[in-house]
């Protein structure tokens, strides 16, 4: 991968240097970050594996693939993923993926997470393969690049929640009803007629909704 494309690559991993537009390979990506030997852009390797992993785009082996070509670089790697994994839970962050890559690591560097760990919650300076890293830099660059990012996933995840919420009513009630019973639930002021029209045929249907009975049957089909 060439310097260019591993700057675009970076970006759309959440640690931009510059805007990225096209599309990216994570896991070689990961590999040229390693191959750097940049204090930089290692400090930043937490943030990209998080955010290639957060979303579907890493593969360890596929990684560990693009530095066959020396062990060094393959030793790099899995002190980053050590330090990497130490400062998730430093930071008290759960990744489902991070237990499955825990496992994955040789013992020795399975046994290096723990230190670090300590060192990162007291601020202590460490060593990653011959480079020092600073703690206080690797809490706070992986806190201002993937914070940006969780951010823009949970908006997203708000519009998935709020389009199956419309698709989930649209199933019960007509158009113009969805539209009240939304109206309603943002509170915001009906007219006249819709006030009416709301009290004659939408609530019914809501308290048919509300009926606990109701939402147990309904589950019990699901399950069945």
């Amino acid at each position: 991968m060439k310097d260019e494309s591993l700057v675009e690559g970076l970006a759309k991993l959440g640690f931009p240097l510059f805007e990225a537009e096209e599309a990216l390979d994570a896991n070689a990506t990961l590999a040229d970050v390693v191959r750097s030997k940049e204090l930089r852009l290692w400090e930043g390797f937490p943030v990209v594996l998080a955010n290639g992993a957060e979303r579907g785009l890493f593969d360890y082996d596929s990684v560990l693939g693009h530095l066959k070509g020396k062990p060094s670089e393959r030793n790099n790697l899995l002190s980053l993923l050590a330090m990497s994994l130490a400062l998730y839970r430093a930071l008290h962050l759960k990744f489902s993926w991070a237990t499955k890559l825990y496992r994955s690591l040789p013992p020795d560097h399975r046994a290096e997470i723990t230190s670090l760990i300590q060192k990162l919650k007291s601020g202590e300076d460490f060593e990653v393969a011959h480079h020092l890293m600073s703690s206080n830099r690797l809490r706070s660059t992986f806190g201002n690049y993937f914070g940006r990012v969780r951010s823009r996933v949970s908006e997203l995840l708000s519009m998935k929640e709020e389009s199956a919420l419309e698709y989930s009513l649209s199933q019960v009630f007509s158009p113009k009803q969805k539209e009240l019973f939304l109206k309603k639930l943002k509170r915001e002021k009906l007219t006249k007629t819709e006030k009416e029209y709301y009290s004659r045929v939408v609530r019914k249907k809501v308290l048919a909704l509300a009926n606990p009975e109701l939402h147990r049957s309904a589950r019990r089909l699901l399950e069945s």
